[in-house]
């Protein structure tokens, strides 16, 4: 590996320990030209599968899409970045180690979904609205009505309540 200070060929692994949750590989490496160190994070090649839209067209799976639709929805939420991390990961490596070769988008969705409601349920409700198309404020007051019948007292203590009481 080449070495990101001095350019030299001849690095070499100084440690190795599995980062994170066993899925990737931290290396410490050392340059033999320059003795700079530096980190290293190797991770298997697996093809991820195809992701079949609603439309009927194909399109190679996106790493960044679901990350990004995740730190959306959970965008000012008070939920630990470790706790966001860890569910990410938890999903990538659903999609990775599947053996189809296609997965359709809707089941992609439906596996955020479900992190996002056991995470924070407004991430979960701003994740629904745009993921099931919500038309109008009665889509809500549905989904955040099913929410509360299908989880009842699941509510965490850091959130709000998402009707106002006096409403229900």
């Amino acid at each position: 590996m080449w070495c990101p200070f001095c350019n030299h060929t001849d690095t070499r692994v100084v440690d190795s320990r599995l980062a994170t949750d066993g899925f990737q590989v931290r290396r410490r490496r050392e340059c033999a030209a320059c003795g700079a160190r530096f980190n290293t994070f190797e991770t298997p090649a697996l093809k991820a599968p195809n992701v079949i839209k609603s439309d009927g067209s194909r399109e190679a799976f996106d790493e960044d899409k679901l990350r990004g639709g995740m730190l959306k929805a959970l965008e000012k939420r008070p939920v630990e970045t470790q706790e966001v991390e860890r569910a990410i990961r938890k999903l990538l490596r659903e999609v990775r180690t599947l053996e189809e070769a296609e997965i359709s988008s809707e089941r992609i969705g439906d596996w955020v979904a479900a992190e996002l409601s056991r995470l924070d349920q407004v991430a979960y409700v701003r994740f629904a609205s745009v993921y099931r198309r919500f038309e109008d404020v009665q889509a809500f007051r549905e989904e955040i009505e099913r929410l509360e019948r299908e989880n009842p007292g699941v509510i965490d203590r850091r959130q709000i309540s998402l009707l106002d009481d006096s409403e229900a």
